[in-house]
Protein backbone atom coordinates (compact mmCIF):
# COMPACT_ATOMS: atom_id res chain seq x y z
CA UNK A 1 0.00 0.00 0.00
CA UNK A 2 2.65 2.35 0.64
CA UNK A 3 4.30 1.64 -2.31
CA UNK A 4 1.46 2.23 -4.61
CA UNK A 5 0.98 5.62 -2.80
CA UNK A 6 4.45 6.83 -3.03
CA UNK A 7 4.54 6.09 -6.97
CA UNK A 8 0.85 7.96 -7.41
CA UNK A 9 2.39 11.01 -5.10
CA UNK A 10 4.81 11.30 -7.52
CA UNK A 11 2.26 10.64 -10.46
CA UNK A 12 0.76 13.83 -9.28
CA UNK A 13 3.88 15.69 -8.96
CA UNK A 14 4.79 14.71 -12.74
CA UNK A 15 1.58 16.01 -13.71
CA UNK A 16 2.68 19.49 -13.17
CA UNK A 17 6.00 19.14 -13.25
CA UNK A 18 7.41 16.12 -15.84
CA UNK A 19 8.42 16.47 -19.66
CA UNK A 20 5.72 15.24 -21.66
CA UNK A 21 7.56 13.48 -23.72
CA UNK A 22 9.34 11.70 -21.40
CA UNK A 23 6.44 11.05 -18.87
CA UNK A 24 4.08 10.12 -22.11
CA UNK A 25 1.43 12.38 -20.43
CA UNK A 26 0.41 16.05 -21.33
CA UNK A 27 0.73 18.38 -18.49
CA UNK A 28 -2.50 19.04 -16.08
CA UNK A 29 -4.47 16.12 -17.56
CA UNK A 30 -5.63 15.70 -14.03
CA UNK A 31 -6.39 19.36 -13.46
CA UNK A 32 -8.60 18.69 -16.62
CA UNK A 33 -9.71 15.84 -15.57
CA UNK A 34 -11.22 17.43 -12.32
CA UNK A 35 -8.62 14.92 -9.94
CA UNK A 36 -7.95 16.96 -6.53
CA UNK A 37 -4.57 15.78 -6.29
CA UNK A 38 -2.22 16.16 -3.25
CA UNK A 39 -0.35 19.62 -5.08
CA UNK A 40 -3.91 20.80 -5.32
CA UNK A 41 -5.22 19.99 -2.32
CA UNK A 42 -1.98 21.66 -0.44
CA UNK A 43 -2.34 24.97 -2.74
CA UNK A 44 -5.90 24.79 -1.41
CA UNK A 45 -4.67 24.30 2.32
CA UNK A 46 -1.52 26.91 2.31
CA UNK A 47 -2.33 29.19 -0.60
CA UNK A 48 -4.12 32.54 -0.29
CA UNK A 49 -7.93 32.70 -0.51
CA UNK A 50 -7.29 33.50 -4.23
CA UNK A 51 -5.03 30.77 -4.86
CA UNK A 52 -7.75 28.21 -3.03
CA UNK A 53 -10.73 29.71 -5.21
CA UNK A 54 -8.91 29.23 -8.14
CA UNK A 55 -7.63 25.39 -7.69
CA UNK A 56 -11.22 24.39 -6.52
CA UNK A 57 -12.61 26.47 -9.58
CA UNK A 58 -10.54 24.18 -11.93
CA UNK A 59 -11.25 21.06 -10.25
CA UNK A 60 -14.55 21.44 -10.28
CA UNK A 61 -15.03 22.70 -14.11
CA UNK A 62 -11.71 20.33 -15.29
CA UNK A 63 -10.43 23.57 -16.15
CA UNK A 64 -7.02 23.97 -18.00
CA UNK A 65 -7.49 27.33 -19.16
CA UNK A 66 -6.87 28.24 -15.78
CA UNK A 67 -3.23 26.41 -15.85
CA UNK A 68 -1.02 28.89 -15.87
CA UNK A 69 -2.60 30.42 -12.85
CA UNK A 70 -2.50 26.95 -11.00
CA UNK A 71 1.09 26.35 -11.71
CA UNK A 72 2.07 29.39 -10.03
CA UNK A 73 0.41 28.92 -7.06
CA UNK A 74 1.55 25.30 -6.75
CA UNK A 75 4.74 26.16 -7.02
CA UNK A 76 3.94 29.50 -5.03
CA UNK A 77 3.17 27.85 -1.92
CA UNK A 78 5.33 24.54 -2.04
CA UNK A 79 3.07 21.86 -3.73
CA UNK A 80 5.62 20.06 -5.52
CA UNK A 81 8.00 19.81 -2.71
CA UNK A 82 5.40 18.74 -0.44
CA UNK A 83 4.09 16.02 -2.46
CA UNK A 84 7.62 14.64 -2.83
CA UNK A 85 8.06 14.71 0.70
CA UNK A 86 4.74 12.80 1.71
CA UNK A 87 5.85 10.28 -1.14
CA UNK A 88 9.36 9.89 0.52
CA UNK A 89 7.61 8.95 3.35
CA UNK A 90 5.33 6.62 1.94
CA UNK A 91 8.64 4.78 0.69
CA UNK A 92 10.17 4.98 3.68
CA UNK A 93 7.22 2.93 5.31
CA UNK A 94 7.24 0.09 2.32
CA UNK A 95 10.87 -0.22 3.30
CA UNK A 96 10.02 -0.49 7.27
CA UNK A 97 6.82 -2.99 6.19
CA UNK A 98 9.66 -5.51 4.70
CA UNK A 99 12.42 -4.95 7.12
CA UNK A 100 11.76 -8.23 8.88
CA UNK A 101 11.69 -10.13 6.26
CA UNK A 102 14.74 -12.32 5.01
CA UNK A 103 17.70 -11.15 3.27
CA UNK A 104 17.19 -12.51 -0.45
CA UNK A 105 16.77 -10.88 -3.93
CA UNK A 106 13.39 -10.61 -3.73
CA UNK A 107 13.17 -8.63 -0.75
CA UNK A 108 16.27 -6.56 -2.33
CA UNK A 109 13.73 -5.85 -5.35
CA UNK A 110 10.98 -4.39 -3.57
CA UNK A 111 13.30 -2.06 -1.42
CA UNK A 112 15.52 -0.57 -5.11
CA UNK A 113 11.14 -0.15 -6.32
CA UNK A 114 10.85 1.42 -3.01
CA UNK A 115 13.51 3.73 -4.05
CA UNK A 116 12.74 4.18 -8.07
CA UNK A 117 9.37 5.11 -7.00
CA UNK A 118 10.72 8.14 -5.44
CA UNK A 119 13.89 8.89 -7.68
CA UNK A 120 11.92 8.78 -11.07
CA UNK A 121 11.13 11.13 -13.61
CA UNK A 122 8.45 9.28 -15.83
Amino acid sequence: MHLGTAFQLIDDVLDYSGDATHTGKNLGDDLKEGKPTLPLIHVMQRGSPAQAALVRSAIERGGREEFREVLDAIRLTGALDYARSKAKEEARAASEAIAGLPGSSYRESLLELSAFAVERDY
